[in-house]
C-alpha cells in the first residue's frame, strides 16, 4: 500500500512498528500532492520544508517512544486558521499577503501531539459559501468527479482527505462547511459543541456560530484529532471548562438501547433527492440492525433555520469583517484621495461578491429602524428553535437526518445565492443551537458521488456520535471506496 492511502489509525501503528518513517509518510504525501493537486486544487499552500522538518522532529519523538495518535502523521489546514510564520488568507485577495505573526491554539496542541502540518487548503472566502468557488484564487474540484464541487466552505479540507493528499485535516463549521463538504467527498467530518474547540486564531465570521472542527479517513480518524485538539482555553471567551473524554474509546462502545429520533419535517423535505433519501433511509435500517430505536419526533421550527441563519450570519459577518479597511492589515488600494476613499476602494477592490453581499445584508439588519424587524425577530426564532431540540432529545439520545439535499452539484450550478444557500437546510439548526453533529459516508449515487448522512447530539455529547457512528463504520463498507485519480 503507498504510505499516502492510509488512515490514521494505520499510519500509527506503522510508525509505532517501525514498518515507515514520518519522514517517509510526509514525502509520500507530498509526492501524491504533487500528483494529483494540479487538477483537484485542494491547497493553497504546501509547507513542504517546514513539514519535512517537522517529520524529523516526529521520528525522534517516535525513537525515545514518546509519541501520540497524531505524532508524525501530516494534517491539512483549512486557510483560516492561523500557522505562525505562514500565509492565512482565508481564500480572500483582502488577506492575500498577511503571514499569521503566532500559531492558533488548535495548532499548539497539533504541534505538541507531533503532527505534521502539511499545508494550508482552500475555501470560500472567509468560509461565506457551500461550493469552495468563492475563493479568490481558484475552485477547488470534487475528487469523485472533478467537474462537481467538493463542498464547501471547508471543500479544500475534505477534497485533501479524500484524495489522499493528507491523512486528516481541520475545517471550520459555521452552517455545515465541516459536514457538507465531507458528505459530498465520501470522509468523516465533525462540528463538535460550540465552546467545546478552542476558536483562538481562527478568523472570525459569525462568532456565534463558528466551530473548528476535524475530518478524517474513518470515524477513529476524526476522533483522534478531536481528541487533540479539544479542551478549554482561557484565551477563547466561549471556551468550555467540560471535561473531555476519549472518543476513541467511546466507538467501541455498543449502540444497543440508543434512541434515534427521526425529525418529520426533514423526511417529507420536498427538496430531498430521492437518491439521498434511498441511501440514508438504508443507514437508519442498519443502525436499527444494529441495536438502535427509532422514535418520531417533531423540529417544527426547522424550516425557519435558513431565514434565520441568513440575518444572523451576515449580522455577525458585518461586525466582524469591519476591520479589514486597508489600515491595520491586509490589502490597501492605491486609489483615492481621501481618507474615506481609501477605505471604500480597499473594500470594494479586496473582498469578493459573496463577502461585500453578506456584509450588505448584515448591514442593512443592524441598521437603525430594522433591528427589531429583523435581527431581534432572528434572534427570537433561533431561541424557538433550540427549544425544539430540548423538546426532543428528552424523546431521544440522537438525531438523525441528510447532511445535503442532494449529491455534489456541477461547478456553477449553484452560482445562484438562494439555491446556495439552501444547500445547507439539513446543517443549519446545528450551528444555530450550538449543538455537535457528525457527517459520514452512507453510498454512491448512481453518478458514483458520495452521499453522507448526519447524526445530532446533545450538547457536549460527542461520544455518543462516536459510537453510533464507530458502529455503523464497523459493519459496513462505506467509508473504504476510494475515488479514481
Amino acid at each position: 500500500m503507498d504510505l499516502y492511502a492510509l488512515t490514521i489509525f494505520e499510519a500509527h501503528q506503522y510508525l509505532k512498528e517501525k514498518k515507515c518513517s514520518s519522514v517517509e509518510l510526509v514525502t509520500s504525501v507530498l509526492k501524491r500532492i504533487a500528483e494529483v493537486d494540479g487538477r483537484v486544487r485542494a491547497y493553497l499552500h504546501v509547507l513542504e520544508k517546514e513539514a519535512l522538518t517537522q517529520a524529523l522532529q516526529a521520528d525522534e519523538k517516535l525513537a525515545k517512544g514518546e509519541s501520540t495518535y497524531l505524532t508524525g502523521i501530516p494534517i491539512s489546514i483549512k486557510d483560516l486558521i492561523c500557522v505562525k510564520g505562514t500565509k492565512t488568507t482565508c481564500a480572500s485577495k483582502m488577506l492575500e499577503n498577511f503571514v499569521a505573526p503566532y500559531d492558533a491554539t488548535v495548532i499548539e496542541k497539533l504541534k505538541d501531539a507531533g503532527a505534521v502540518i502539511i499545508g494550508k487548503v482552500n475555501l470560500d472566502e472567509f468560509a461565506m459559501g457551500t461550493t469552495t468557488e468563492n475563493s479568490a484564487f481558484f475552485p477547488t474540484h470534487n475528487p469523485w468527479n472533478l467537474d462537481h464541487i467538493p463542498g464547501g466552505s471547508s471543500g479544500g479540507s475534505a477534497a485533501s482527505v479524500a484524495a489522499d493528499m493528507c491523512l486528516g485535516s481541520l475545517g471550520s463549521d459555521t452552517g455545515g462547511s465541516i459536514r457538507q463538504p465531507a458528505s459530498h467527498c465520501g470522509v468523516v467530518g465533525i462540528k463538535p459543541t460550540y465552546g467545546r474547540v478552542s476558536r483562538y486564531g481562527a478568523t472570525a465570521f459569525a462568532s456565534s456560530l463558528d466551530q473548528i472542527g476535524s475530518l478524517g479517513k474513518t470515524v477513529w480518524d476524526t476522533a483522534a484529532i478531536l481528541n487533540c485538539i479539544s479542551g478549554f482555553d482561557s484565551k477563547d471567551a466561549m471556551s468550555s471548562k467540560i471535561a473531555v473524554p476519549d472518543y476513541i474509546q467511546s466507538i467501541e462502545k455498543p449502540l444497543k438501547g440508543k434512541r434515534i429520533g427521526i425529525p418529520k419535517e426533514y423526511a417529507k423535505n420536498d427538496q430531498l433527492h430521492p437518491e439521498v433519501r434511498t441511501k440514508v433511509e438504508a443507514a437508519i435500517k442498519e443502525l436499527v440492525r444494529l441495536g438502535a430505536t427509532c422514535v418520531d419526533i417533531s423540529l417544527p421550527h426547522s424550516s425557519y433555520a435558513v431565514a434565520v441563519y441568513c440575518v444572523i450570519a451576515p449580522c455577525e459577518a458585518s461586525s466582524n469583517l469591519s476591520q479589514y479597511d486597508g489600515i491595520r492589515y491586509g490589502y490597501r488600494s492605491k486609489e483615492g484621495d481621501s481618507l474615506l476613499e481609501m477605505y471604500e476602494n480597499t473594500r470594494r477592490e479586496a473582498f469578493g461578491a459573496e463577502v461585500k453581499r453578506r456584509i450588505l445584508i448584515g448591514t442593512f439588519a443592524l441598521s437603525s429602524g430594522y433591528y427589531d424587524a429583523y435581527y431581534r425577530k432572528a434572534a427570537l426564532v433561533r431561541e424557538k428553535i433550540c427549544q425544539d431540540f430540548d423538546a426532543a432529545f428528552k424523546e431521544c439520545d440522537l438525531i438523525i437526518t441528510p447532511v445535503a439535499p442532494t449529491p455534489a452539484p456541477k461547478l456553477g450550478e449553484k452560482a445562484n445565492p438562494l439555491t446556495m444557500y439552501l444547500q445547507d437546510i439539513f446543517t443549519l439548526s446545528v450551528n444555530l443551537t450550538g449543538l455537535p453533529a457528525i457527517s459520514v459516508p452512507c453510498g454512491l449515487s448512481k453518478q458514483g458521488l458520495p452521499i453522507g448522512f448526519q447524526l445530532i447530539a446533545p450538547h457536549f455529547k460527542e461520544e455518543d456520535l462516536f459510537t453510533a457512528m464507530g458502529q455503523f463504520e464497523k459493519n459496513t463498507s462505506h467509508h473504504t471506496q476510494k475515488p479514481v485519480l
